[in-house]
């Protein structure tokens, strides 16, 4: 689950790491009692708008804008609320729609009093699934695209891995100072950075944080100017706070729609749509369709549980997808049963209507003896296989006919 911005700067702070002073606003009139604020805090009138969306690079695309009075954090909040913000990470692109901007970040600018001084660097703190260890990655090259520093001067971006046992150590934190080329108190301000950012990342059960730019200004100061923070949805249930967090207006709706039926959905630019039971399952379905020449259209997991409501709502979400042309439902029942699977989607192919898309159906496991005959007895026209590449070249043969 991601967080916007101002939100994770509130979780960051939780823990002692260090921001500039902030204040989210919904309206024109909020954005003005912000500024306010912000500027009582700061002592200056200069203030940094910025748009609360889920994507990276709004800077790029017109929505981070540096303000130097009361008059230009107007101006510059009625422009940015309400637009359709375009950057390379909306979807689509900057060729896209864009995303609503439905929040703005008043923040102080954290590179006063003078600009020239102050340093930014790059920090991130992810899982490398590869070792099993938490990494700390970190550059002298802020406000950079990383992937672009690792690409055209890899020697300029660090790691430090952590062991699961031990957890960050003091030498670690002085080993990232120091790579960093910092020194006196800047060096003391950035340990505590490091120290208190990671206790984060633990605490808050996160699978990734990205600051970029960490600031080290003239006074010494080490700051947490732009962060990105994504938290593991599985861990969830032991922060109720975090997760009253989630801005479901920034998520696809159809997989917010999936989410409320219980369904583990996630949508693709394919052409199969796949209704399969099981994470690893659905994974092995997905690849043995590309393996026949189609590209899967989605993930969906109706889970171990699935009951024909459950299933029909599977369907109906999958059908609506305009680029779909053949669905491959693929169950084995071991806990789930297939006859409840056929049932709802004998169910959904009633209620939808007129249903023109080919339908290849491997139903196997617990009642798939039941299932076959519900199936059977409705008069649908779908396919049946037993084994799974026989399932895939159905859907190619249908694939072949459509185009």
């Amino acid at each position: 689950m991601n967080l916007h911005e101002y939100q994770g700067k509130e979780l960051l702070k939780k823990f002692g790491v260090a921001v500039p002073v902030g204040f989210v606003a919904s309206t024109l009139d909020e954005a003005v009692e912000a500024y306010q604020n912000v500027k009582k805090a700061s002592g200056s009138d200069f203030a940094i708008v910025k748009a609360q969306i889920h994507a990276g690079g709004r800077g790029k695309g017109g929505g981070v804008k540096f303000s130097k009075d009361l008059e230009a954090v107007k101006e510059n909040a009625g422009n940015i609320l309400g637009m359709m913000l375009k950057t390379p990470q909306t979807p689509g692109g900057i060729d896209g729609p864009g995303k609503l901007v439905r929040k703005i970040l008043i923040q102080e600018d954290a590179y006063l009093p003078d600009f020239d001084s102050c340093k930014e660097y790059y920090v991130s703190i992810l899982m490398d699934r590869e070792r099993k260890q938490n990494v700390i990655i970190y550059s002298t090259q802020g406000g950079m695209d990383i992937e672009k520093v690792a690409e055209e001067t890899p020697h300029l971006v660090h790691k430090e891995y952590i062991d699961p046992l031990l957890g960050l150590l003091p030498f670690q934190m002085r080993k990232v100072a120091f790579n960093l080329g910092l020194s006196g108190q800047a060096f003391k301000q950035m340990t505590k950075f490091i120290n208190s950012l990671y206790t984060a990342f633990v605490k808050s059960d996160a699978s990734l944080f990205e600051i970029n730019p960490c600031v080290h200004t003239g006074e010494e100061n080490i700051l947490a100017v732009d962060c990105k923070v994504s938290l593991d949805e599985n861990a969830l249930f032991r922060h109720p706070d975090l997760a009253a967090m989630r801005d479901t207006d920034e998520e696809d709706p159809t997989e917010v729609e999936a989410k409320s039926y219980g369904l583990n959905f996630i949508n693709l630019d394919g052409n199969v749509g796949c209704m399969v039971n099981g994470a690893g399952l659905a994974m092995s379905t997905m690849d043995i369709i590309k393996l026949s020449g189609g590209e899967p259209a989605n993930f969906l997991d109706v889970g171990g549980t699935a009951d024909a409501e459950r299933v029909e709502q599977a369907f109906k979400i999958i059908m609506r997808d305009s680029k779909v042309k053949a669905i491959l439902i693929n169950i084995f029942g071991g806990i789930v049963r297939c006859d409840r699977v056929a049932q709802g989607v004998v169910d959904a192919y009633k209620n939808i209507g007129d249903v023109s898309i080919p339908i290849i159906v491997r139903l196997q496991g617990t009642n798939a003896d039941l299932a076959k005959e519900i199936i059977d007895q409705s008069g649908l026209e779908v396919k049946s296989a037993i084994l799974l590449q026989e399932a895939a070249d159905k859907v190619k043969e249908v694939l072949a006919v459509t185009a």
